[in-house]
């Protein structure tokens, strides 16, 4: 920066603020430099009004040439506050981008799925894929304590994959001739502190479910105890239309039915009548006394839609709101 004694080698106009007394005010250069004309005559002013007053002062240089074009300075202020400004637009833009990011995730993580029938049928690479899709969703879980936001985990709860052996097991059953696991789906009161999970299975002739209620207790931000009270075989519903296909796969042979289709028509009139009196039957329920019917679930991943959760024997459960688009095949 230039000294003062730099600057008073060039030619330069300025403006007194108090003019000597022995000049007068015809005497002054003209207020040709952005000065107040208050401040160049006039009564003099004192200390006070002088400090309450600010006066901006300019010097410009006669060579602009050399010096360049006159600037004016920001107002004290401006400068931060355009750097908050920019700096509040770069958050809410990384903001803007980790919706899209999950987004792409879930997405990915669903297709994932197709054809692993809820994981019984996922190829080791599969599974590899797929872990590798939930740590990263882990990671940008946007319901930190999954447990103080209650209304989130609140409604129905479809199972989309899973590793645990228990649910794998019954999976397997489904691959029985002409019967199949439907749907797999987990009910959540949270008023209530309630759990339902049902299992859904359908046959040529009717369709029934297992229910288990349980209750749970909140024990961590992400933890739930559940302790398991009662096991519901529901009544078997008979199905409205009765399609027998021409062949079914067992064992990886195809049978063929048609030789078959007089006997089977048969037993399906006899079957028929037998699921519509069983029908008329109240649901049958067993309790559970058992005090080992227990288990914890620790949710890592929680949003309006997808909820992913590990269980105490090292198993992932990876459910979709009932509703949501994600369901869509």
């Amino acid at each position: 920066m230039a000294s003062v004694s730099q600057l008073n080698q060039f030619p330069c106009k300025t403006c007194s603020v108090v003019p000597p007394r022995h000049q007068s005010k015809a005497s002054l250069p003209p207020n040709s430099i952005g000065v107040p004309s208050r401040f160049c005559e006039g009564p003099r002013l004192s200390t006070r009004e002088f400090g309450r007053a600010r006066p901006v002062f300019r010097v410009r240089v006669a060579d602009d040439d050399e010096w360049g074009p006159e600037k004016d300075e920001p107002v004290s202020g401006e400068g931060s506050a355009a750097a908050a400004a920019v700096a509040v637009a770069e958050a809410e833009e990384e903001k803007s981008l980790e919706p899209a990011e999950t987004a792409e995730l879930k997405k990915a993580l669903v297709d994932s799925f197709y054809g692993t029938d809820r994981g019984l049928k996922a190829s080791s690479e599969t599974r590899a894929e797929i872990v590798e899709l939930i740590t990263q969703l882990e990671a940008l879980n946007p319901t930190p304590a999954p447990t103080e936001a209650l209304t989130l985990l609140n409604g129905k709860w479809i199972l989309a994959y899973t590793t645990f052996p228990g649910l794998l097991t019954l999976l397997s059953r489904g691959t029985l001739p002409l019967v199949k696991v439907e749907e797999i789906s987990q009910i959540i009161d949270s008023e209530n502190f309630t759990v339902q999970n049902s299992v859904q299975f359908a046959g040529p002739l009717a369709t029934t479910s297992i229910t288990t209620n349980a209750k749970f207790e909140v024990r961590s931000p992400k933890r739930v105890q559940i302790k398991f009270e009662e096991g519901i075989i529901g009544t078997p519903q008979l199905t409205d239309s009765i399609v027998v296909p021409e062949n079914v796969e067992f064992l990886g042979q195809k049978i063929d039915l048609t030789p078959f289709k007089g006997l089977i028509t048969s037993v399906q009139d006899t079957a028929s009548s037998v699921v519509k009196t069983i029908s008329n039957q109240p649901p049958l329920k067993i309790p559970i006394s058992n005090n080992n019917a227990q288990s914890w679930l620790l949710t890592t991943y929680l949003d309006g839609e997808l909820r992913i959760s590990r269980g105490d024997a090292g198993s992932v459960f990876v459910l979709i709101k009932e509703g949501s688009s994600l369901l869509a095949p």
